[in-house]
């Protein structure tokens, strides 16, 4: 039995859930696990020291399996630095997502949802090579960031159309 594909929401919807997002640190919060591929626990750990504006990347300390990782600083997080640490607790954070979730798409979605999400965005959408979604999230192993490549069925018709031109 394979791995379940993760449930993800398209950019638009993650769009939506910010717009209606007022707290600036849930904001902060929703964006570095959507854009980063933040999980919960190393969006809470996160503080502005861990972020080099200049060199433009961010220090993810202690992640899964007490491992550490560089990755980069995308523009879409960069305003929302100022907003670290984001200074709540992960049930609040769970709350929140859910809570915006129903409110924005009528889905319940979880917050891990969002970096799901993120990965499959890069990978689906902008084309990213996977090995680098690999060091992104802080994968160990390459068949763990797989269950990203799922492709929509618009992406399946696409491909297909395109390929009869």
């Amino acid at each position: 039995m394979g791995l379940k594909i993760p449930d993800t929401i398209t950019l638009e919807e993650f769009e939506k859930i910010i717009k209606i997002t007022k707290k600036l640190k849930m904001k902060t919060a929703f964006k570095f696990a959507f854009w980063e591929g933040l999980r919960v626990s190393e969006v809470i750990n996160l503080k502005p020291q861990d972020i080099n504006i200049q060199t433009g990347f961010i220090h993810v300390k202690k992640g899964k399996g007490n491992k550490d990782r560089d990755i980069p600083l995308f523009p879409e997080v960069i305003h929302s630095v100022r907003y670290l640490p984001v200074g709540v607790s992960r049930q609040a954070l769970h709350k929140a997502i859910k809570n915006k979730g129903k409110k924005a798409l009528n889905k319940d979605i979880h917050f891990h949802t969002l970096r799901h999400s993120g990965a499959s965005y890069y990978l689906n959408e902008r084309r990213v090579d996977i090995k680098y979604i690999q060091d992104l999230l802080g994968h160990t192993r390459l068949s763990t960031t797989q269950i990203y490549l799922h492709v929509n069925p618009q992406q399946l018709k696409n491909a297909f159309e395109n390929a009869r031109r």
